[in-house]
């Protein structure tokens, strides 16, 4: 029996389609074994959910001024974190995300036997904190550019590392943890400043607000167990997280 022309490349194409949804599907059952998968984003977010929460969209470098705004202190009470962070004078520390470098030089001076790396991703953040660390002359402060999955420092190299409303907008946060929990020593920590979602008087975007249960939840799936969680600062979350071995 002979087979038209059309009805072939009816054949043709219905193989092509079934052959693309099944690719489609492979791609989407290896991005759930991976941890994540994705949705709509909402306004501020990514589409890209872990855990059962949207990652919020990156702040770029444009915002740095926000960073640095006179009223920072007063909102945030920074200095007040800074004072309970479990620093020593030869602390090796890592604040990854530091963006403009606002807690990096804050906390570089309480360190002078110890380190602080800057660790950041955005060009335009990265040249502006090797300026400020030039112009402040603090030989303790190392510039590092990070990478979306990895912090690109030493295994267990760090006492302390912290990230500032940063952790919601980690594009790979499960990769992120795993690679932190590896440059800590042994019984190194993790501080968390998150925006509380649970204050509808905190006034931030929804998906750049974290609650302390989602917290908790993704931190300790990744190797850490929540050592210390205060609530004297104004907005934030305070919480301070214990790398367990596996």
């Amino acid at each position: 029996m002979r087979i038209s022309a059309s009805l072939r490349l009816y054949v043709m194409l219905l193989v092509l389609a079934l052959s693309s949804c099944n690719s489609c599907q492979a791609q989407q059952e290896q991005t759930a074994t991976r941890g994540y998968t994705t949705k709509k984003p909402q306004n501020g977010g990514t589409g890209k959910v872990y855990m059962g929460r949207e990652i919020a969209a990156i702040m770029t470098a444009t915002g740095g001024s926000w960073l640095d705004r006179d009223s920072r202190q007063e909102e945030e009470n920074s200095l007040l974190a800074i004072e309970n962070m479990p620093l020593q004078p030869n602390s090796v520390v890592a604040d990854i995300g530091a963006g403009t470098g606002f807690y990096t030089f804050r906390i570089a001076p309480k360190v002078l036997d110890g380190k602080v790396y800057a660790v950041e991703v955005q060009d335009r953040f990265l040249s502006s904190l090797k300026e400020r660390q030039q112009k402040l002359g603090l030989a303790n402060v190392e510039v590092v550019k990070g990478g979306n999955q990895s912090i690109n420092l030493p295994d267990s190299s760090l006492d302390l590392a912290f990230m500032v409303d940063v952790y919601h907008e980690l594009e790979y946060p499960q990769e992120m943890l795993q690679a932190i929990h590896k440059a800590l020593k042994p019984g190194g920590k993790l501080l968390l400043l998150e925006y509380r979602a649970e204050d509808p008087d905190v006034r931030i975007r929804e998906l750049h607000k974290m609650s302390a249960e989602q917290i908790r939840k993704e931190l300790e799936a990744n190797g850490f167990r929540l050592y210390k969680q205060e609530d004297f600062l104004p907005i934030q979350h305070f919480m301070l997280f214990e790398k367990t071995e596996n």
